[in-house]
């Protein structure tokens, strides 16, 4: 008789390759889970080497849940071969989980092209009640965000012991020396963030005779628009083009945090407000350094996140009105400057614990042998 599945769930991820934060988001939260309930994980690599339809199928197979994570950065010159593998997660009888970091700040491209894995999802994890909202509100796959469940984000990396002193890292202690104010913003830089807003809020600092130097510590992501042009133009037109810095890659998160540890304070000017998915923004907390950011466009945001709202409400996070201009942000900047540092004990292991634990209630665990329930089964996705 041929055996049934042999693991609760199985993690498809792009291989060593995927050096992106979805890629660590994936290892990390399948990590997490295993310590969790060892011997109930596995992983499947997808590359343009390997995951042929047979492997794929025979990979799928072996578990009762497959989860994908997406946007996956890594995989944009390879979509068939995960909708393909949850095309036969589907039918062979395997529950789907899909977790969805973006959807209205995707370019429209990618858009369509991750909506057959929205289709294809038993259940749809997002991590901001703002980006349930945008899906609903897709003419096309709208109706898939009644899948959604919220699960609370961890932050995608933790400050390490010690720091590494990078070329980039002497290069800011020299300018803090010269009594420069070191603002800053991390995470990869695209449209969504709204890079071009932090020059003008740099740009009042410099008017106040600050001495602001801008520093981005992170890369642009290769996309069809001109954002990295209109950045540096914009800088340009402001007279600021000689205070910005962007480091591009940055390969350790102790080279990461040695240079966060030169920054004054990090800014978040964001169209969109406060959300729960911004995983840079508590990257930045655990700096101990102030972080100003915009308010969230709703005061629910945050109630499945009871850690995220604890360092808004002990002050870790200053929030910004929406519709705030240039001024009121470099006021909120320099008035976090003159307060104590607002620093909070950060577990972690907590954090990734928390949405280990909700992602993990979706698993249909049964007996070895028995086939899982498809989306039209009797086991709904529960809602948190």
């Amino acid at each position: 008789m041929r055996s049934g599945p042999a693991h609760h769930v199985l993690f498809l991820d792009a291989g060593a390759q995927m050096q992106c934060g979805v890629g660590q988001f994936t290892r990390r939260l399948a990590e997490t889970i295993e310590r969790l309930a060892p011997g109930t994980t596995t992983t499947f690599s997808l590359t343009r080497e390997d995951g042929t339809a047979a492997e794929i199928w025979r990979a799928v197979g072996s578990a009762q849940n497959i989860v994908c994570n997406f946007p996956i950065v890594a995989w944009k010159r390879l979509i068939i071969a995960p909708l393909l593998a949850l095309a036969i997660a589907r039918l062979r009888g395997r529950r789907v989980i899909l977790l969805q970091h973006e959807w209205a700040g995707l370019h429209w491209l990618r858009r369509l092209a991750y909506m057959p894995a929205l289709l294809l999802a038993d259940i749809i994890v997002m991590f901001s009640p703002l980006l349930q909202r945008q899906l609903a509100a897709d003419p096309i796959v709208g109706r898939t965000a009644r899948k959604c469940i919220l699960a609370p984000l961890p932050p995608n990396i933790e400050a390490p012991a010690g720091i590494t002193e990078s070329r980039l890292y002497h290069r800011l202690a020299r300018a803090r020396t010269d009594g420069q104010l070191i603002i800053g913003h991390f995470g990869s830089i695209y449209p969504g963030k709204q890079p071009n807003a932090l020059l003008g809020i740099g740009a009042v600092l410099a008017a106040r005779g600050m001495r602001p130097l801008i520093l981005y510590v992170g890369s642009f992501i290769r996309g069809m628009d001109r954002t990295k042009e209109e950045f540096y133009a914009r800088a340009e037109l402001l007279g600021i083009r000689d205070a910005v810095l962007v480091s591009g890659f940055v390969a350790s998160d102790h080279e990461v945090f040695g240079l966060f540890s030169l920054v004054d304070a990090f800014c978040y000017p964001l169209d969109e407000g406060l959300s729960a998915r911004r995983s840079s923004i508590l990257a930045c907390v655990q700096s101990a350094r102030p972080v100003i950011v915009t308010g969230p466009a709703e005061d629910g945001e945050f109630d499945h996140h009871p850690r995220f709202r604890a360092l808004i409400e002990h002050g870790a996070i200053t929030l910004v009105a929406r519709g705030a201009n240039e001024a009121a942000y470099a006021d909120a900047i320099m008035a976090a400057l003159d307060r104590p540092a607002a620093h909070m004990p950060f577990d972690f292991d907590g954090w990734w614990a928390d949405v280990a634990r909700v992602i993990r209630a979706q698993f249909a665990l049964r007996p070895s042998g028995e086939i899982a329930p498809n989306s039209a089964g009797q086991t709904p996705p529960a809602r948190t």
